[in-house]
């Protein structure tokens, strides 16, 4: 059995302000470095193995927080990695979208990266993982959108919608006959 514990990246300003991120490389804001360091506390104190990430600033700085606290676990970076590509509406809030494109904005071709492409990439990056680490137990540091897509593909007996709050915690028990969601968006780390 192989363990992924998908950790979504800490908070950033587009965060807070309601700005689709997307594939923009946005650093973490003040808050965002110390929910990191909350994460990175939290799993210094389980076994793992090897941790995975994004390009992306936001979640690499993330897990280089994490790599701190598990000294002599390798951090590899991986572009596959990243948040589903959001095409025109990065950078913009609701507002600002509704007032550039009509409140109907959703049914326009505004260049997000389709669906199939997100699955392919993320899949085969986890299947190249599972077959690397095969019965380990790997930290994956992504983004919300991404992660929640993942996890529809990896769990399939759960349809899985609710956002994924930044620096949670999803662990999935990847087995050979069926997968399971061990913990789902925990953030405990937070709330001392």
């Amino acid at each position: 059995m192989t363990v992924i514990g998908f950790v979504r990246h800490g908070v950033t300003a587009w965060n807070k302000e309601g700005r689709a991120q997307g594939s923009s490389d946005i650093p973490l804001d003040d808050e965002g470095i110390e929910m990191a360091k909350r994460i990175a506390d939290r799993l210094s104190t389980e076994q793992w193995d090897v941790i995975y990430t994004s390009d992306l600033k936001r979640a690499k700085n993330t897990a280089e927080f994490i790599a701190e606290k598990l000294p002599g676990v390798e951090l590899v970076e991986d572009a596959r990695l990243r948040e589903v590509g959001g095409g025109m509406v990065e950078g913009t809030t609701e507002a600002e979208r509704i007032e550039k494109w009509g409140k109907d904005w959703r049914q326009l071709d505004m260049g997000f990266e389709p669906h199939e492409s997100i699955v392919s990439r993320g899949m085969a990056s986890l299947a190249e993982i599972r077959n690397k680490h095969a019965g380990k137990r790997v930290l994956v540091v992504s983004h919300g959108s991404f992660i929640k897509r993942m996890l529809n593909e990896l769990v399939t007996d759960t349809v899985y919608e609710e956002g994924l709050d930044n620096t949670s915690l999803t662990i999935v028990e990847l087995n050979d006959d069926k997968n399971l969601c061990q913990l789902f968006n925990c953030t405990a780390h937070l709330q001392k």
